[in-house]
């Protein structure tokens, strides 16, 4: 077997082995390739954008023949049969995706969150300071301090078990899954973003 895997295969960073994607959501589907690929048509092949779920690498794929993904589905990109991707090609930067693909990315961001609820409610259960004068709900958009504390004063009484138990519970925080989604895209927008929370 070769051992380089593609960018998104198992990478090693000073000796750990970091987990590697096994599903991602498709962003957009080109199916005569790049727009800016000057070859003959009969010489392109259809391509994938596609964000993982679990870390959130943007990344293209290569379909299989008979296949044509559409925007926001579900693919395995794991180990063994793989249903609709034939390979991963390489991983992705944010400005190498799609017009489409940058559009599509805030919603399917926001999509993940939702229906991972019990994930995601974590980052409000689990935030740690990360220095003394920052914490990890400061890096979320639109947590200011005053919303900060009201978070960390209301679960000493106990964890919230979900989106809406948060919103009840803590005054002035609306729409949980918007935020998340906006701090996913901040890092995958900026690669050079200090501390993440999210992306790899």
């Amino acid at each position: 077997m070769n051992e380089k895997k593609s960018g998104i295969e198992k990478e090693r960073e000073g000796g750990r082995e970091k987990k590697r994607e096994t599903s991602a959501r498709v962003l957009d589907y080109l199916p005569y390739g790049h727009p800016d690929d000057t070859r003959p048509v009969y010489q392109k092949k259809p391509l994938v954008q596609a964000v993982g779920e679990d870390k959130f690498v943007l990344m293209e794929l290569s379909p299989k023949r008979d296949k044509i993904p559409v925007v926001y589905e579900r693919v395995y990109i794991g180990e063994g049969e793989r249903e609709v991707i034939d390979h991963v090609i390489k991983r992705l930067r944010y400005r190498e995706l799609t017009p489409t693909a940058k559009v599509e990315l805030s919603f399917l961001l926001e999509k993940i969150v939702k229906e991972d609820e019990k994930r995601f409610i974590r980052t409000f259960n689990e935030a740690k300071p990360i220095t003394t004068r920052l914490h990890t709900l400061d890096l979320l958009p639109g947590i200011g301090k005053k919303l900060m504390w009201a978070i960390l004063e209301e679960r000493k009484k106990g964890a919230f078990s979900d989106f809406e138990d948060l919103m009840k519970r803590v005054k002035g925080l609306h729409h949980p899954e918007k935020i998340i989604a906006k701090r996913i895209e901040e890092e995958i927008m900026d690669e050079d973003t200090k501390y993440k929370i999210f992306t790899s």
